[in-house]
């Protein structure tokens, strides 16, 4: 295995190009065009083989360090061959799982990062949404003086007035919240897609100056 010091993707925060560059690599990826042609034997539309292969050149082989939900997220983010059928969506992985869980990570029709078992269960609508998230919880790890988790009810409960969301997530199930001090993260799709909503986790970050809310 190859790794490579890793070239942050145009269209990121300052604070995730830093991340990448201090905390990530770049491994081999799956070489889409030696499977072009026998994808589209199998039907694969080639529009949706141009969707992996622009997402593999973009993210292919980032190997990022663990998330903080999701037992870490996907250890590298690497395409493999759309799943669907002409008359339904498409779907292709997003990355290799870091431990064993009961969905995949998958990247959506519309280009969303999510994760799939019975039911699709989109996360961010991007995949820069993704990683400005997990960027985000490590710079807010960093500089909080204090970090509360609270799950099941305890989340639905939360009062965010005065909280705006934080934009460069681009969250759906997921989402970031910023106070006046505080940073507060909300996981919810793993607890969708699993119809567990004891499953619903929230990361209160407090105490943070200005730097620490924006980094």
């Amino acid at each position: 295995m190859n790794l490579h010091l890793v070239e942050a993707p145009e269209g990121l925060t300052r604070r995730a190009r830093s991340f990448l560059h201090a905390h990530c690599l770049r491994v081999d990826s799956l070489p889409v065009g030696q499977y072009r042609e026998r994808w589209l034997e199998l039907g694969i539309p080639q529009a949706e083989i141009e969707r992996v292969a622009t997402y593999g050149s973009r993210w292919g082989g980032l190997a990022l360090p663990p998330a903080p939900h999701y037992d870490g997220g996907p250890r590298i983010l690497d395409p493999d061959i759309p799943e669907g059928s002409p008359g339904e969506r498409w779907w292709f992985q997003a990355g290799i799982p870091r431990t064993a869980v009961p969905y995949g990570f998958m990247i959506g029709p519309n280009g969303e990062f999510g994760v799939h078992s019975d039911r699709w269960v989109p996360l961010h609508s991007t995949v820069e949404g993704w990683v400005e998230s997990v960027a985000l919880a490590y710079h807010a790890a960093m500089w909080a003086k204090v970090v509360t988790k609270i799950t099941g009810d305890d989340v639905g409960a939360l009062q965010l007035d005065g909280h705006t969301a934080v934009p460069e997530v681009a969250g759906l199930a997921d989402t970031w919240w910023r106070g006046t001090d505080s940073l507060v993260a909300i996981y919810r799709g793993e607890a969708e897609c699993m119809s567990a909503p004891q499953g619903r986790t929230a990361f209160i970050y407090s105490g943070l100056d200005d730097w620490g809310l924006h980094g």
